[in-house]
């Protein structure tokens, strides 16, 4: 995946994130392609790789556990508010899935814990958006993304990556013509 976007600069000058899913955890690029740091992240609780059809216009109580997901695929991010006022980077805006910061409102979630265990094993907890902690939040991902936004790339849970980026598969040829 990262190799396809940098050979084929599918993040448009942008930076960008790629987010695994199973492992938990959020990989963060520059425009040009430079690696810049890693952090765990929080999930939708649900396993999956869609949303469920009009979830985003649901109010939270009324949205299932199985609803919880946070999508894969390929997304052109940027700031904007969400509830409360609150800054967030949009993932999926028509169906309410943002990046920000952990929000730490109940406390019996643990979302701060989770973030700092050593496995990805309790990483599924948030209604589909992705949490990060505060300092990597703001220290990071806000100064990149505050301008112009940038791309998020959710690899899959459940689907093949064929099926999210089919575009991928073409690497090989990329590269060879790159080449030749």
């Amino acid at each position: 995946m990262l190799a396809w976007i940098a050979a084929e600069h599918d993040n448009k000058g942008l930076p960008y994130v790629v987010i695994d899913k199973p492992a938990a955890l959020l990989l963060l690029f520059s425009a040009k392609g430079e690696f810049l740091g890693q952090t765990p992240v929080l999930l939708g609780v649900g396993i999956g790789d869609d949303s469920s059809p009009g979830v985003g216009a649901k109010n939270l109580a009324d949205i299932g556990p199985a609803e919880r997901t946070t999508p894969a695929g390929r997304f052109v991010s940027k700031f904007g508010r969400a509830f409360g006022h609150q800054r967030v980077i949009w993932v999926d805006y028509a169906n309410s899935v943002a990046l920000h910061a952990v929000i730490t409102t109940h406390k019996s979630e643990h979302r701060v814990e989770r973030l700092q265990s050593p496995t990805p094993d309790d990483n599924r907890i948030s209604f589909g958006c992705i949490n990060v902690g505060t300092k990597f939040y703001t220290g990071k991902l806000t100064p990149l993304f505050q301008k112009k936004g940038g791309v998020v790339y959710i690899l899959p849970d459940t689907k093949s990556l064929d099926d999210v980026f089919p575009r991928v598969r073409l690497l090989p040829y990329v590269s060879a013509a790159a080449a030749s």
